[in-house]
């Protein structure tokens, strides 16, 4: 009997072992199968992580699909756009290269003006390989460079080579520079043909523009410096208009007027100037579908019908005589100055850093700018017929220099800036010395050979002693000989 109970017992100890076994093995199972649920669970994250980021790059792919397609249709718009620019400017250019010939061909009776013809590796050296130190402007279409060359100094304009627009240009300013001696114009000194560069007389105080913004913390100009300037412009003008070709200037505005180191102002920038010729009408004139030059200074006639006179030079100038007066932005400055004019109000609009504008003077400015920068052209008057009035401005002016200023007409009426301040005498040879001052060029030397190291008119030491020949005020005082023997 204990026999039985005892193999009972071991028999339900097996089937305990068993189940106890069974039940560890089934835990391990269930173990396993939690770790994989978990491990299932990530991957199948995983993977929709990826599907996701599938389909976000899908999406984003055909965005810019869409977008491409978008680009290809603008950037074909613009090809086309550029084609047909790419067809008007060849068109302008052989227009330019036409009129240039013209311009020769009535120029004729004017021998062309001697000028050099510059090798590029001169003008290379002179800039220090076209160094951004030597850089002191950009155009519409090139850079200009300040460069020693030739024993001169000298401004030096380089073509961009990509720009069409500016070949047409560079043979312009060419034909009409080459052609035309005038005090207030800027002297072409040469070329360089291997570069499509001009190369000027250096003007070291850079453009009215600059100075009317005070550039580089320089003085304001005097009213009697700004009236002079602008009967230096009329002068110009009256010059360029006088042949029985007249020729446009085109783009008349502060920025193209360069100032010399006695502040004397030459006209510049002649590449958008136009020859005109007589129409069917009898009028002189040019006409474009493309009108050109600076927007607020643009005759608004030129801008509406395409045709350009010498009228839309007075009103260019027009505009300059206003921003001269009153230092304003020349948007909207014709009405500006007409209701201060009409509310006696001029006074608080004149530019006050150019000093005590006698009120009389500055009223008389202030209407002939307004009657030059009328809107219908036919109501612009004749410089010719403005030349009085502005002359006798200067004058004015020039009597009211402070002591410490020359009077630009000495008591012999010779223009005090014909005068070496050094000989007290008409110059013969005018050399510009490195102080931006024009003197007699034996006068100059003598100077220098002397010892003396500092500007005879400033004190102040002279940074070298080259000297660069002033060939337009030479040929000025030719002139002006010619005419007061």
């Amino acid at each position: 009997m204990e026999f039985l109970h005892k193999q009972e017992i071991e028999m339900v100890q097996r089937q305990l072992d068993f189940l106890q076994e069974e039940y560890k093995q089934l835990q391990e199972e269930r173990d396993n199968a939690a770790k994989e649920e978990v491990l299932h669970k990530q991957q199948i994250e995983m993977i929709q992580s990826q599907l996701d980021l599938l389909q976000e790059e899908y999406e984003k792919m055909q965005e810019e699909r869409d977008n491409a397609v978008e680009e290809t249709k603008i950037v074909q718009s613009q090809l086309d756009l550029l084609q047909v620019e790419n067809k008007r400017l060849q068109k302008e250019r052989d227009n330019a290269v036409k009129e240039a010939d013209e311009l020769r061909g009535s120029a004729g009776r004017r021998s062309p003006l001697a000028f050099s013809d510059f090798f590029l590796l001169e003008l290379e050296q002179a800039t220090e390989n076209f160094s951004n130190s030597h850089k002191i402007g950009e155009g519409g279409f090139g850079s200009v460079y300040k460069g020693f060359l030739r024993n001169t100094m000298v401004a030096i304009k380089i073509l961009h080579p990509q720009s069409l627009q500016g070949k047409p240009e560079f043979e312009q300013e060419v034909a009409v520079l080459s052609r035309m001696r005038h005090p207030n114009l800027v002297t072409l000194i040469g070329i360089c043909s291997e570069k499509s560069a001009l190369i000027y007389e250096y003007l070291p105080n850079g453009s009215l523009e600059d100075r009317l913004a005070c550039q580089g913390d320089t003085p304001p100009l005097t009213w009697q410096v700004r009236t002079r300037i602008i009967g230096e412009i009329c002068r110009a003008l009256l010059f360029l208009h006088s042949n029985s070709n007249p020729i446009v200037h085109g783009d008349l505005k502060p920025e193209n007027i360069l100032l010399d180191g006695n502040l004397v102002s030459k006209l510049s920038d002649f590449g958008i100037s136009r020859l005109l010729i007589e129409s069917n009408t009898n009028t002189l004139v040019y006409r474009t579908e493309y009108p050109r030059g600076t927007f607020a200074y643009m005759d608004p006639e030129f801008l509406s019908s395409g045709e350009l006179t010498v009228k839309s030079d007075v009103y260019s100038f027009g505009i300059t005589i206003l921003r001269l007066l009153t230092g304003k932005s020349p948007i909207n400055i014709a009405a500006d100055v007409e209701d201060a004019i009409e509310t006696d109000s001029l006074h608080l609009i004149i530019d006050k850093s150019a000093g005590d504008w006698p009120f009389v003077q500055a009223e008389q400015l202030a209407k002939l700018g307004l009657r030059c920068a009328q809107v219908r052209r036919r109501k612009r008057p004749d410089l010719e017929n403005e030349w009085k009035l502005v002359e006798s401005l200067m004058q004015t002016a020039s009597l009211s220099v402070s002591p410490s200023f020359k009077s630009q007409l000495d008591e012999k009426g010779i223009p005090s800036y014909f005068m070496c301040p050094i000989f007290q005498e008409v110059m013969k040879d005018p050399h510009v010395a490195a102080d931006g001052y024009t003197y007699e060029a034996e006068a100059i030397k003598g100077w220098l050979d002397s010892g003396h190291g500092t500007s005879p008119m400033t004190n102040l030491p002279l940074p070298h002693q080259e000297l660069t020949p002033n060939y337009a005020l030479r040929s000025a005082i030719q002139e002006w000989l010619l005419m007061h023997p």
